[in-house]
C-alpha cells in the first residue's frame, strides 16, 4: 500500500475538484444564458411573487406556477407573435419587390429636387432609374439578396431566442419556489469570499439588477407600446413589426429615431406630409422624450450604465448569447460597472482614512 504525503493528498484533492466544476461548467454551458436571465427575471419579480404567495394563502407551488404564467404572458407571448408576424412581413416584403419590378418605380417627388446640395443628384439619379427599366432591377436585385437574407436570419434568431426565453421562464419557477433557499446559499458563498463587506456588494448587485430591468428594459418597452400605438394612428403597416423593432433598437443610443425617422420620411416620399408630421412629432415628444423621464425616474440612486458600455452590452450580448443577450447583456455590464464604482469608492475611501489617521505616538 503507498501512502502519500499530506501536500500531494491536498493537490490531487484540488485538481479533483478543479476537473468536477470543468464537467459541470461543460454540461450546464448550453443553458448558462438561460440560467442566468432565470435569476434575474425571479430575482426583480420577487416583490410580486410575494403578493402572490400572500394571495393563495403561502402555497408556494401555486403562487411560483402564477408567476411563471404571468412571466410567460409578459415576456414570452409577444416574441410568439413576432415570429410568424416577421415571415409575413418577409412575403409581403418579395410581393412588393415584385410589383415594383412588374411596374417600375413610381417618379420622384417634387420636394426631392428641393432638397439642398443633394436635390438635382438625386432626382436625375432617381428619374434614370424610373426611364431605364434593366438598370434599376440591377440595382434593385443588389439589395433584394441582402434584405431577404437579413429577414430570414432575424426569423431565425428571434425563432431560436424564444425557445431560450421559454426555457428561461420555465428554470424560473423552480427559482421562484426555492428561492429564499438559494439567496441564503449565496449569501453564505458571499460571506464566504467577501467577508463583512458581501452584505454591501449583493445590496450593490440586486440594485444594480434592478435598475437595469426597471430602467432599461421598462423604458425600452414603453418607447416600443408608444411606437406601436403611433404606427397605428397612422396607418403604417407591420406596426406591432415595427413597435417590436424600437423595442430591439432602444438599447442602442439613438436607435428609436430610426424607426419612427424611416416611418416619417416613408410618408414624405409618398407624399402624406401631414402624416410624416404626426410620425415625426409623435416619435420625438413621446417615444424619444419618454427615455428622459422615465428612465431617470425609475433609476433612482442606482449607477446609469454609459452610453458606450450599454451599446456593448447589446452588441456583445446578442453575440455571446443570442437574442437573450439584447437583455442579458447590458445587465451583465451594468453590475459589473457597479461593482467596480464600489471597489473604487472603497479604495478611495480606505486611502483617506489612512491618510487622516494619527501617527502612532513614539
Amino acid at each position: 500500500m503507498i501512502f502519500l504525503g499530506k501536500p500531494i493528498e491536498q493537490i490531487m484533492g484540488v485538481g479533483a475538484l478543479l476537473l468536477l466544476a470543468l464537467g459541470c461548467a461543460l454540461v450546464l454551458q448550453p443553458f448558462l444564458s438561460a440560467i442566468l436571465w432565470a435569476a434575474v427575471i425571479s430575482f426583480s419579480t420577487w416583490p410580486v411573487y410575494q403578493r402572490c404567495e400572500r394571495a393563495v394563502g403561502g402555497n408556494k407551488s401555486l403562487a411560483a406556477a402564477m408567476m411563471t404564467l404571468l412571466v410567460a404572458l409578459v415576456l414570452v407571448a409577444p416574441f410568439a407573435v413576432m415570429v410568424p408576424t416577421l415571415t409575413d412581413s418577409v412575403s409581403d416584403l418579395l410581393t412588393a419587390v415584385n410589383q415594383v419590378l412588374e411596374q417600375g418605380p413610381p417618379a420622384p417627388p417634387r420636394w426631392v429636387a428641393g432638397l439642398p446640395v443633394i436635390g438635382e443628384n438625386v432626382t436625375a439619379y432617381w428619374a434614370s432609374l424610373a426611364h431605364d427599366a434593366p438598370a434599376f432591377i440591377i440595382e434593385l436585385k443588389k439589395l433584394i439578396g441582402p434584405a431577404t437574407n437579413l429577414a430570414v436570419a432575424s426569423g431565425a434568431v428571434l425563432g431560436a431566442g424564444l425557445l431560450e426565453l421559454g426555457l428561461s421562464v420555465f428554470i424560473a419557477f423552480f427559482f421562484f419556489l426555492h428561492g429564499r433557499q438559494m439567496a441564503a446559499y449565496v449569501r453564505a458563498v458571499g460571506e464566504r469570499f467577501a467577508g463583512p463587506r458581501s452584505k454591501k456588494l449583493l445590496t450593490v448587485v440586486g440594485a444594480t439588477v434592478k435598475g437595469v430591468i426597471y430602467g432599461l428594459i421598462g423604458t425600452a418597452l414603453a418607447q416600443a407600446v408608444l411606437a406601436g400605438i403611433g404606427f397605428w394612428i397612422a396607418g403604417v403597416p407591420q406596426a406591432l413589426l415595427l413597435g417590436f423593432l424600437t423595442f430591439v433598437l432602444a438599447f442602442v443610443p439613438v436607435g428609436p429615431p430610426l424607426v419612427w425617422g424611416s416611418v416619417a420620411l416613408w410618408f414624405f416620399v409618398q407624399g402624406a406630409v401631414w402624416w410624416g408630421l404626426f410620425v415625426a412629432a409623435w416619435g420625438l415628444l413621446l417615444v424619444s422624450s419618454i427615455d428622459n423621464v422615465l428612465r431617470p425616474y425609475v433609476l433612482g440612486k442606482t449607477n446609469s450604465l454609459p452610453v458606450l458600455l450599454g451599446l456593448f452590452g447589446f452588441l456583445g450580448g446578442v453575440i455571446a448569447f443570442g437574442f437573450i443577450g439584447v437583455f442579458l447583456g447590458p445587465t451583465l455590464l451594468a453590475v459589473a460597472y457597479s461593482l467596480f464604482l464600489e471597489w473604487h469608492a472603497a479604495e478611495v475611501k480606505g486611502r483617506r482614512h489612512s491618510t487622516s489617521a494619527p501617527p502612532d505616538a513614539a
